[in-house]
C-alpha cells in the first residue's frame, strides 16, 4: 500500500505541511509506504492544451505529455494506491500551483466519450487536506462548502469512488503577529485556539491516514 501526499502550500513546516506529515504517519503506523512532494520545490507548469494524452495512436495517450519536474510524481501518484491533496485556501481557491498539478493529473485521464469517463489504469483513493484563516462557522457564507464539494467531484477522474475532505480552521497564519500589518485579529485567541484546536486538527488527520492505508 503506498500513500502520496502533496503540499500545495509554499510553506514545508506550517500548517498544511503539518496536516499532511500526521495523514503519512497515520497510513504509515498501518504499514503503508508513504511519500510527500513539496510542489514549491518543483520547477512545472499548467496544462498547455497539447492534446497528446487523447492521440488515440500516439504515444502519449492518457499520459501528459509534458516534460519538467512534475513528470515523474505523476507517474508515482499512477503507481500509488492513496493520494492526498493539500493546501491553504488563499482569495477562496486552493494555491496555483496546486490548480496546475491538477489540470495536468487529471487532464492526461480525461476522455471524451458518453460512458466509462477516465483512462486511469487503477482506482484510486483520494482526500483533501484544506487550512484556513476563516472560521467554520463561515464556510457556507464565503462558499467553501460548495468549493470544498467540487473539488470532491473533480477527484472522481481517479475512479477513487468518494474523497474525503478535512480541514483546519482559523489557523496560525505567523510567528510574531506584531511584525505583521494585522490589527484585525485578536491575537491571544488565535494563539489559543493553536494551542488548543490545531492539535485535535493533527489527530483528525492522523485517522484519515489511517483510513486510507486500509485495502478496500
Amino acid at each position: 500500500m503506498k500513500v502520496m501526499a502533496i503540499n500545495g502550500g509554499p510553506r514545508k513546516e506550517w500548517n498544511t505541511a503539518s496536516m499532511l506529515k500526521k495523514v503519512l504517519e497515520g497510513s504509515a503506523a498501518k504499514g503503508a509506504t508513504t511519500e510527500l512532494v513539496n510542489l514549491y520545490d518543483l520547477d512545472f507548469q499548467g496544462c498547455t492544451s497539447c492534446f497528446a494524452c487523447k492521440l488515440k495512436a500516439g504515444k502519449s495517450y492518457g499520459k501528459c505529455a509534458m516534460r519538467d519536474d512534475l513528470t515523474p510524481v505523476l507517474q508515482r501518484i499512477e503507481e500509488a494506491d492513496a493520494l492526498v491533496l493539500g493546501s491553504p485556501i488563499y482569495f477562496g481557491c486552493v494555491t496555483g500551483e496546486l490548480r496546475s498539478m491538477i489540470e495536468r493529473l487529471l487532464f492526461q485521464y480525461l476522455r471524451y466519450t458518453k460512458d466509462h469517463r477516465t483512462s486511469v489504469p487503477h482506482p484510486i483513493k483520494t482526500a483533501w487536506v484544506y487550512t484556513t484563516n476563516c472560521p467554520e462557522e463561515s464556510y457556507g457564507n464565503v462558499g467553501y462548502d460548495r468549493y470544498f464539494k467540487e473539488n470532491e467531484q473533480l477527484m472522481r477522474f481517479l475512479d477513487s469512488g468518494d474523497p474525503e475532505t478535512i480541514f483546519s480552521a482559523e489557523t496560525l497564519q505567523f510567528e510574531d503577529y506584531s511584525k505583521v500589518d494585522s490589527e484585525m485579529f485578536d491575537v491571544d485567541a488565535r494563539q489559543k485556539r493553536h494551542e488548543e484546536i490545531f492539535p485535535q486538527d493533527l489527530q483528525k488527520a492522523f485517522a484519515l491516514g489511517t483510513r486510507l492505508s486500509t485495502k478496500k
